[in-house]
C-alpha cells in the first residue's frame, strides 16, 4: 500500500520543473561535447535535439504508470507483480541511486583535483559533502526541493559567461550539415541520452506533488529547458573549437571559460568550478533522498537511519575510485544502467501496468 504523504510535506506543481532540470543538468555538462562529436562529428547537435525530444515520450509514460498505480514506482511494482515481488524489484533502485550519488560526487572531485587543487583529499571533501546532504535531507523533501530550486536559480548567471566565446566562434565549423549517416546520429543520440538522465526521479517523488496533474507541463518544460541549454552549449562549443581541438579537450566547457576576461578575476574557470558545487549539491541530495525513501518503503528502516547508512556506503565507495580509468568506467556503467532503466524498463513497465489494469477491470 502507498504511504500517505501529509499535505504539509508536499510541493507545488511548478517546483517539478526545478527537480527535473537540476537532475539532468549536472557534472556531464562539463565535457559531453567531445564524446558525441567523436561519433557524429559536428552534426552531433542534431543528436542532442533528438535525444531531448525522445525523453518527452518516457516522461509521458511515467505519468501514465504513476496515475494508474496511484503512487510511486514501488506501488506500481506491487500493482503489477504483487507486494512481495514488487518490493524485491524495487530494492535494486537503492543501489542505482547510490551509484548516481557516487558518480556525481567522485566526478566533481576529480574536476577540482585536475583544475584547482591537485592534492585535495577525496575523503575529507566527500565527508563534508555527505554531512551537508544529510543535514538537508533531515529537513524533509521540501528542503531538498528548495536546494534544487536554488541550484538552478543561483548559478544561472553562468549562462552569460559563454557569450564571451561568440567573437571567437566560427559558424562555418558546423558545415556541411547532415554530413554523417543516420546510424552515427542515432549512436550520438544514445550517448547524449546518458547525459540527459536523471528525470526518472519523478517515479519516486510523485506522491509528494500537491496536484500531480498540474505538474505534467512543468516536467515537460524542465526537459525542454535542459534540451535548449544543451543544444545551445553544443552549437557554441562546435563553433568555438575545430574538430581537432575538441578531440584534445576532455572538459571543453571549462576550457571555454579560460577566455573569460574581467577586471576583477583572472581565472574565471575557478569561479565556474566553485559555483558547480551549488549545481551538484541537489543532484547528490536527490539521489540520497530517493535511495533512502526506497529503503524505507521496502525494508521499513526509518528514512533518517537509511540516509546515514547510504551516506556511509557512498563515502566508502567514493574513495575506492582513484585513477581516471576507474572513474571513466564508473561513469560508463552508471550511464548504461540509467539508459536501460529509462528506455527499456520504463516502457516495459508501462505496457505491463496497462495490461494488468485491463485484466483487473474484467
Amino acid at each position: 500500500m502507498e504511504q500517505l504523504v501529509p499535505e504539509k510535506a508536499k510541493i507545488s506543481p511548478f517546483l517539478v520543473f526545478f527537480l527535473v532540470h537540476t537532475m539532468q543538468f549536472g557534472i556531464g555538462v562539463l565535457g559531453f561535447q567531445r564524446i558525441i562529436a567523436m561519433t557524429a562529428g559536428y552534426d552531433a547537435w542534431i543528436s542532442v535535439i533528438l535525444a531531448g525530444l525522445s525523453i518527452h515520450i518516457i516522461v509521458w509514460m511515467m505519468y501514465k504508470i504513476l496515475e494508474t498505480a496511484e503512487g510511486d514506482i514501488i506501488t506500481a511494482h506491487s500493482f503489477v507483480f504483487g507486494n512481495k515481488i514488487g518490493k524485491l524489484l524495487s530494492f535494486p533502485f537503492v543501489i542505482y541511486f547510490l551509484l548516481i550519488a557516487v558518480t556525481v560526487l567522485r566526478t566533481y572531485i576529480e574536476v577540482i583535483q585536475v583544475w584547482m587543487f591537485q592534492d585535495m583529499s577525496t575523503f575529507w571533501y566527500s565527508l563534508a559533502f555527505c554531512v551537508l546532504a544529510i543535514y538537508i535531507i533531515f529537513g524533509g523533501f521540501r528542503a531538498v526541493t528548495g536546494v534544487a530550486f536554488f541550484g538552478v536559480v543561483l548559478p544561472a548567471y553562468l549562462i552569460f559567461s559563454f557569450f564571451f566565446t561568440i567573437p571567437y566562434a566560427d559558424i562555418k565549423n558546423l558545415q556541411p550539415i547532415l554530413d554523417h549517416s543516420i546510424k552515427d546520429l542515432v549512436m550520438a543520440s544514445y550517448q547524449m541520452s546518458l547525459t540527459y538522465l536523471g528525470y526518472e526521479i519523478l517515479l519516486f517523488f510523485y506522491p509528494y506533488i500537491k496536484d500531480p496533474q498540474k505538474s505534467k507541463k512543468w516536467a515537460h518544460l524542465g526537459v525542454l529547458f535542459t534540451t535548449f541549454l544543451y543544444t545551445a552549449l553544443t552549437l557554441l562549443t562546435f563553433a568555438y573549437f575545430s574538430e581537432g581541438q575538441l578531440q584534445k579537450s576532455i572538459w571543453s566547457t571549462l576550457t571555454m571559460w579560460k577566455i573569460v576576461e574581467m577586471p576583477f578575476v583572472e581565472r574565471f574557470e575557478y569561479i565556474g568550478i566553485a559555483n558547480w558545487n551549488i549545481i551538484i549539491l541537489p543532484n547528490f541530495c536527490i539521489a540520497l533522498w530517493c535511495a533512502s525513501r526506497i529503503l524505507k518503503r521496502v525494508t521499513k528502516i526509518k528514512q533518517k537511519y537509511g540516509v546515514l547508512l547510504i551516506s556511509l556506503v557512498v563515502l566508502i565507495t567514493i574513495n575506492l575510485f582513484k585513477s581516471r580509468e576507474q572513474i571513466n568506467t564508473l561513469i560508463d556503467y552508471t550511464g548504461k544502467i540509467s539508459f536501460y532503466i529509462n528506455f527499456v524498463y520504463i516502457p516495459l513497465l508501462f505496457f505491463l501496468v496497462l495490461i494488468v489494469k485491463k485484466v483487473k477491470k474484467k
